[in-house]
């Protein structure tokens, strides 16, 4: 790639920044980025939402979950005395349970998973971070240059004469 070249590509990319995209700096701490589109979510925000779903859990296991042993026990005593709505009841009991079990399935992941995501995209935040520095100092060691762009470093001497009459 020509220097000129590398040149084209830093202005239009300088040009392209209208986006809000930020990729040579992290935003400033405590800011959210400031751009509009910017998802944040502090550590009490998904505190609350974990919180949340621990106690929905705990409120289905002992509040929800009443109805199903008394549930199936109406269905037994119905087809004990020949009723075929004691079939339905029973089905109903049981699929009362799988879908209490399955919910409470899911408020219990929801609140593991509020636990750690936090710590996940902050060790993301830092690891892109490392990155988009290493591009920044990469481009700041370019700026440093000698001479005009596209020209030769003098530093490496004049250039050679080629040889005529050689082929």
């Amino acid at each position: 790639m020509a220097w000129d070249e590398w040149e084209q590509l830093k202005t239009d990319a300088a040009e392209r920044q209208s986006t809000h995209m930020q990729l040579n700096q992290a935003a400033a701490q405590g800011s959210g980025g400031g751009s509009y589109g910017d998802l944040v979510a502090s550590q009490s925000d998904l505190a609350k939402i974990g919180d949340n779903a621990f106690k929905l859990f705990n409120r289905l296991w002992n509040e929800a979950r009443v109805a199903g042993p008394s549930s199936s026990k109406a269905a037994e005593d119905l087809k004990t005395q020949g009723f075929e709505l004691g079939t339905g009841a029973s089905h109903v009991a049981k699929r009362w349970e799988e879908q209490l079990d399955s919910l409470r399935d899911a408020c219990a992941h929801i609140s593991n998973h509020m636990r750690v995501t936090k710590k996940i995209h902050a060790d993301d935040e830092h690891y892109i971070g490392g990155q988009l520095s290493s591009i920044s100092a990469l481009v700041e060691g370019f700026d440093e240059r000698v001479g005009s762009p596209g020209k030769k470093n003098e530093i490496y001497g004049p250039p050679k004469k080629e040889k005529k009459g050689e082929d």
